[in-house]
């Protein structure tokens, strides 16, 4: 449920009850459980304009709460802190209903609107390396999130296919004499032979260059060529996607190819909106506060990043009809993005209602504090760090004989994947974050095998118990009433991850739940002898809703649970 709604509507309505006009109202979680379940802290800037004591405005809204609601107890505190319980028996029957419902208690949107997320993002010359874990890990989730809200989501893998280095590449690939599965298993050291070639017989440079033009200008056999690399390419980006379980597929991907032929268009649009300066021989928009103007046409013709992202624009937009349009990149471009996004607007390519954000990240460094790079310095290539941490969480799993090998192997898999997953999802994007496989393969910490394992212990205690459970949750005590309140706070916290693109505040939801799941479990007995079979039935129901929240949460997280562990 909408919690934190449902409480600002109870304090509005005691504003209107005493004529006072008092929007938006916003209450808070309490920091401490001496402090109630939420505060309402909004008396202090309300009585510079209302003209009034702080204390008294919180007087104000204490006489005329609805006592009977959602709000069972509400106290002024300090110089004008109002202090609310939440009413035990409607906080009770909020969890019996998620219980009942398959969304446990999250609604759809009443108003979905289009999303485009763009991510992973990986460039067909090139193998996947960590430095794309980040976008499509990121990425992944906000859509995820995203769609489960709601909205309609278009997810975006904008590759890049279309360049100068093409022409090298298909040319040796016509060179090499095969269908190309062969020798494209080894993207990188394709590469680097394709180079080698290049740099040493100025005849085929010649040739690769020339291929270039005659890909741009539509020939059949250089374009038979090209999609053959960029097809095998994509094979081993849909590999990593597997094994990483994101859900990008072929007809997610619009490569830079695809705006090709709308880029001239684009230099049109901008010169007849009046925004076009020739600067040494280049087409350039000069943005007013901006010292370094945007080029979007080379002296040669020949266009650049700025361009297509121009023409992606105007596509999503307008096209494709999206009001929310999310970049998942590397914070180091935040300055192309912001150049990009104010053009986009004041070339009219972007209705002023869309909404566009560079949903940026940091980097991932290794336990020196340096960028995460192989012994020897080179990129670690993804589908190989994802490799190791299925090795990894395979040794860390301690009771190996109570597996199969296919279900150890299946175990591995979701735990070692989970665990690279969350670790990166569990701090704040925008930070650089240490890679540390000790620290995420922990079975203590925010860390997803923390989660695994309550989500596994809960199964557990149903299995132990035997039976089908029926009934109502009773809140006896003060744990029981945090650990409810808690669940029924799932939906606030997704809007508000939705709404800050910050998967962070997922993790952190998760961590704080499932610590206080372990304190209730181990201080109210649930199939202990002795507890009374209304109490075993309540408890049973709360862990059972911890467990169904646990596994939603990281469902949309693109994390996978496990019933035993």
């Amino acid at each position: 449920m909408k919690l934190k709604e449902t409480i600002n509507h109870a304090i509005q309505d005691a504003f209107r009850k005493a004529g006072i006009d008092a929007t938006p109202i916003s209450v808070t979680e309490a920091t401490k459980p001496e402090f109630g379940d939420y505060q309402f802290n909004g008396a202090m800037a309300l009585a510079k304009s209302l003209k009034k004591n702080p204390r008294e405005i919180a007087q104000t809204v204490v006489e005329h709460l609805d006592l009977g609601g959602i709000i069972a107890k509400a106290e002024i505190a300090g110089p004008g802190f109002v202090n609310l319980w939440l009413n035990p028996n409607q906080v009770a029957a909020s969890c019996d209903n998620a219980l009942k419902d398959p969304r446990i208690g999250v609604a759809q949107k009443a108003d979905p609107i289009k999303v485009v997320v763009d991510y992973s993002g990986p460039n067909m010359a090139k193998q996947m390396h960590v430095g794309h874990l980040r976008s499509t890990i990121i990425g992944d989730t906000l859509s995820n999130l995203l769609d489960f809200l709601g909205d309609e989501v278009i997810r975006q893998n904008h590759i890049g296919d279309w360049g100068t280095q093409f022409g090298m590449l298909i040319a040796y690939l016509e060179e090499v004499g095969e269908d190309g599965n062969t020798s494209l298993k080894d993207l990188e050291q394709f590469y680097k032979d394709a180079k080698a070639r290049f740099d040493a017989d100025a005849s085929f440079a010649d040739k690769a260059r020339e291929y270039v033009v005659k890909i741009q200008s539509g020939d059949a056999h250089c374009l038979t060529l090209w999609k053959k690399f960029i097809d095998i390419s994509l094979g081993h980006c849909e590999e990593v996607y597997e094994k990483l379980g994101v859900n990008l597929t072929r007809e997610d991907v619009r490569a830079e190819s695809f705006y090709n032929d709308t880029l001239a268009k684009v230099i049109t649009d901008l010169d007849k909106a009046g925004m076009l300066q020739e600067s040494d021989g280049a087409q350039c928009v000069f943005l007013e506060g901006d010292e370094i103007p945007v080029i979007v046409q080379k002296s040669d013709g020949g266009y650049l990043y700025a361009t297509t992202d121009l023409a992606a624009l105007y596509y999503r937009a307008n096209v494709l009809g999206a009001k929310r349009i999310s970049y998942v990149v590397d914070a180091r471009q935040s300055g192309h993005f912001k150049q990009v996004f104010r053009v986009a607007k004041e070339a009219g390519f972007v209705p002023e209602d869309v909404k566009l954000e560079h949903v940026a990240f940091g980097t991932m460094m290794d336990k020196s504090g340096k960028p995460f790079k192989t012994r020897d310095g080179g990129t670690v290539k993804l589908i190989d760090l994802l490799d190791e941490a299925v090795v990894r969480a395979k040794e860390a799993i301690t009771a190996k004989d109570d597996y199969t090998p296919e279900a150890l192997e299946n175990l591995a898999r979701i735990v070692g994947i989970g665990a690279v997953k969350y670790a990166d999802l569990a701090i704040n994007r925008e930070s650089n974050y240490i890679f540390d496989w000790d620290k995420m393969l922990s079975f203590e910490g925010n860390t997803s095998l923390y989660m695994q394992y309550a989500y596994a212990r809960i199964q557990s205690i149903f299995r132990k118990y035997g039976k089908e459970v029926s009934g109502t949750i009773v809140l006896t005590d003060e744990l029981e009433h945090r650990l409810a309140v808690t669940l029924l706070r799932f939906e606030d916290i997704l809007d508000k991850a939705a709404e800050d693109a910050a998967p962070n505040q997922i993790t952190s939801y998760l961590y704080d739940l499932v610590t206080l799941f372990m304190r209730f479990y181990e201080r109210n007995p649930i199939l202990k002898e002795g507890v009374d079979e209304q109490t075993r039935t309540s408890r049973l129901l709360l862990a059972d809703l911890t467990a169904k929240t646990i596994k939603q949460g990281l469902a949309i997280l693109g994390i996978e649970v496990v019933d035993k562990l």
